[in-house]
């Protein structure tokens, strides 16, 4: 049985902020097997994201062996972000 996802503490804020800016946002954090915390979407584009806490130390932030096999093996778009302001410059606001 897998163990229940954790979310970083700052993602129900995230989450709140990036809405308002009119960003359609997926949970992804429960697939598991190192799936990015969310989806966003915006403009008829879509962008995977791992949320990382930047209260939290450099070594808590590192990726989990999990996620990086996904970083590894995905052919599409995802990145580590850690703030509603990185995630608007990556989706060009």
């Amino acid at each position: 049985m897998r163990r229940r996802a954790r979310v970083d503490a700052n993602q129900a804020d995230f989450v709140s902020r990036i809405r308002k800016y009119g960003v359609s946002v997926l949970h992804m954090h429960t697939l598991g097997r190192g799936a990015p915390d969310l989806a966003l979407g915006y403009r008829g584009a879509n962008y995977f994201v791992e949320l990382k806490d930047p209260e939290k130390t450099p070594s808590q932030q590192k990726l989990t062996p999990d996620e990086l096999q996904f970083f590894e093996n995905w052919r599409g778009q995802v990145s580590v972000i850690r703030t509603v302001e990185e995630a608007l410059e990556l989706i060009g606001i």
